[in-house]
């Protein structure tokens, strides 16, 4: 393909925009009810508030000041069990706070045991290496991990696919402590020998199941497999995700020490309880006009639509541009320079419709977005838990709109009704 030249604009770094934060809803409270189920063997005990952990006093002024006040149910479980040194396997809703939830221990070990200050150097040796299916999301991740190391000398770093690789070099080489990053990427920095791994401490795998699929499992298996990574006996692995099917949890076996512990919040791949959802029965035909007529009825609210290929992702935002109805799409032909603007755009409310593709929907994290709709159903109903994870976020709650088709639908009826009379 054309040579690749994109390199994208740096994050702000002064301290305001470090800790730039959301509103969370009316519902956080709530998180309390969710079940939490942990097995394994003997769990270390729950944590009710982020002062009981003995963290460093910088770690704690940063967690105040990036608007926590008290632990998520997935922070309450896995804080502890990441800071006793296990091995983890978490399973929770998105938008559940999971990213602060191996962060905060992450970087609280990595005071504790004293990190070297990072300096440029040609080799690079992380001590923490953190992988997601998405450029958007590694991005999330890399700028939530800026406000925990705020003031510390722990450098994170952030690279992907779609940019120049020798801007991803140069980020690496000027010092990096723990590398966040797509599998694509990564791999190829590795190869290049920018990255060293014999002092990796920490592998964390988010939206496994995702990485997992089909896309990245033989690139999982490779990272674990270069001779310089550490055993499994002589690292610490996390891995979180939304749904947790069993081939999965197959493959977690291959990653986990045999004492990892497996944490529940809500059920298994449970949808988002703050999420209310409608499904309608709309022949393709009529497709079109029933979103115009949705989207007329919601107004200027912020609402992602899903269809299945990224050419009718394009084809949509076109219709509804035409339509008077501002709206930009994202998916993964879309250069990243594009991506980056068409998600500025709905962020700030200048697009208030994103026409999306699924691969533009894991863990992306949206401010308010106040509507899904499935244009198309996707092909299992984990997918689906996923994307209707995009609304009802931090406690806010949010509506999913499906168009059902009997001929293309049929095999999701039975798996959406359970899912909908949870």
């Amino acid at each position: 393909g054309p040579k690749v030249t994109y390199v994208p604009p740096p994050p702000p770094d002064d301290e305001q925009a470090i800790f730039a934060r959301y509103q969370t809803g009316m519902n956080f409270d709530k998180y309390d009810e969710n079940t939490v189920e942990v097995s394994g063997l003997d769990p270390p005990a729950a944590l009710m508030s982020f002062a009981d952990t003995n963290m460093c006093h910088t770690l704690t002024l940063n967690i105040v000041k990036a608007g926590f006040s008290k632990p998520t149910p997935v922070q309450k479980y896995s804080i502890p069990i990441i800071l006793a040194g296990r091995d983890l396997m978490a399973c929770a809703q998105t938008g559940s706070g999971k990213t602060a939830a191996f962060l905060v221990p992450v970087v609280a070990q990595m005071m504790r045991n004293g990190v070297t200050a990072s300096s440029f150097k040609e080799q690079q040796e992380p001590e923490c290496i953190i992988t997601a299916p998405t450029r958007e999301l590694v991005n999330q991740i890399f700028l939530e991990a800026r406000k925990f190391v705020y003031g510390t000398c722990i450098r994170p770093v952030v690279i992907y696919g779609g940019t120049q690789t020798d801007y991803s070099i140069r980020q690496v080489k000027q010092g990096c402590n723990i590398l966040c990053a797509t599998p694509g990427r990564l791999l190829d920095i590795i190869g290049r020998g920018t990255i060293g791994l014999h002092n990796v401490k920490y592998l964390v795998l988010d939206e496994a199941d995702r990485m997992l699929d089909m896309g990245f499992g033989a690139d999982m298996k490779k990272l674990v497999s270069f001779p310089d990574m550490p055993p499994k006996d002589k690292r610490q692995t996390l891995m979180f995700s939304a749904t947790f099917p069993e081939e999965v949890q197959r493959l977690a076996g291959e990653f986990l020490k045999t004492d990892f512990l497996f944490v529940v919040v809500g059920h298994v791949g449970g949808a988002c309880n703050d999420v209310q959802q409608n499904i309608l029965q709309v022949s393709p035909y009529f497709k079109r006009d029933k979103l115009i007529e949705i989207l007329h009825s919601i107004g200027n609210e912020r609402t992602l639509v899903f269809v299945d290929t990224k050419k009718k992702a394009d084809f949509i935002a076109c219709f509804l541009c035409q339509e008077n109805i501002p709206a930009t799409s994202i998916h993964g032909d879309r250069e990243q320079r594009e991506r980056e603007i068409a998600l500025r755009d709905f962020r700030s409310g200048k697009c208030p419709v994103l026409v999306a593709t699924s691969v533009a929907a894991r863990g992306l994290d949206i401010e308010s977005v106040q509507h899904v709709i499935n244009f198309d159903l996707p092909s299992t109903i984990e997918e689906y838990v996923h994307r209707i994870g995009r609304t009802g976020r931090c406690g806010n709650t949010g509506k999913a709109v499906g168009f059902f088709d009997n001929n293309l639908d049929g095999h999701l009826a039975r798996p959406l009704i359970k899912v909908l009379s949870d």
